[in-house]
């Protein structure tokens, strides 16, 4: 199973020592920070107590995208309502598709900066909305402690409580092959003058809603990509790489 956690700006260098740790009691290690703001630092050090080999093996990526490029299914965790509706899913559910999807693939749950969260650009990325339900008026929880739920969960997969979907076929699109595909769909539009070139991000944002919820495998996105490229041979080229 290819689990991978994954820390966006986070802020306190204590927080990525506990999430390290909370990984390591759970029976996971792969993790990668994007833009953190202090580190490696002495109180990630302390913090983790015992998981300090995460936090070597730990990578650190400019961006999100860097971090996601190898991933088939990505979710994103918030605890805010989002204008455009995400799938959204409780920890036990997200766990076992993160535990599926790793089997045949690479899996991400992303979880954002201590204050803010993820941004819309940020869950644009992901599949589905993890969001851990909490008492109301006081839903906001510490970094690691929303890690350590999820990866409590990842851990009873691993064990057997509870069932993973189905193997695929076909993996997946990976992040990298999304990405490639929006910006090809986003060039056909505004050439077609479907998509005002001057106010596209609502309109792609609900386009990417639409296919995060279709979950395209490797082979659909070749096909989607064929059907841009025979309205617009031209946007192949551009958009092959």
């Amino acid at each position: 199973m290819r689990v991978k956690i994954v820390l966006v700006g986070t802020t306190h260098p204590g927080n990525i020592g506990a999430v390290a740790r909370a990984m390591k009691n759970m029976g996971l290690s792969d993790l990668v920070l994007v833009a953190p703001r202090y580190f490696p630092h002495v109180d990630a050090t302390a913090r983790a107590s015992g998981a300090e080999d995460v936090l070597d093996r730990a990578r650190v990526v400019e961006s999100l995208a860097d971090a996601l490029a190898d991933c088939n299914y990505v979710a994103g965790a918030s605890a805010r309502s989002r204008t455009i509706g995400w799938p959204t899913l409780l920890p036990r559910e997200c766990a076992g598709r993160l535990a599926a999807e790793g089997e045949g693939g690479v899996a991400a749950a992303v979880f954002g900066p201590e204050k803010s969260g993820l941004t819309n650009d940020d869950l644009d990325r992901c599949h589905a909305l993890l969001t851990i339900p909490t008492v109301p008026g006081f839903s906001s929880l510490n970094l690691a402690m929303a890690v350590q739920v999820l990866c409590y969960e990842l851990r009873m997969m691993q064990l057997g409580d509870g069932e993973a979907a189905a193997m695929r076929d076909t993996p997946l699109a990976t992040g990298d092959d999304l990405e490639r595909f929006y910006r090809h769909l986003e060039q056909v539009l505004t050439t077609s003058g479907f998509l005002d070139p001057d106010n596209p991000r609502q309109l792609m944002r609900r386009l990417r809603r639409l296919f995060a919820r279709a979950e395209p495998d490797q082979n659909e996105i070749n096909i989607l990509r064929g059907i841009l490229a025979s309205l617009d041979p031209a946007s192949e080229r551009e958009h092959s790489s």
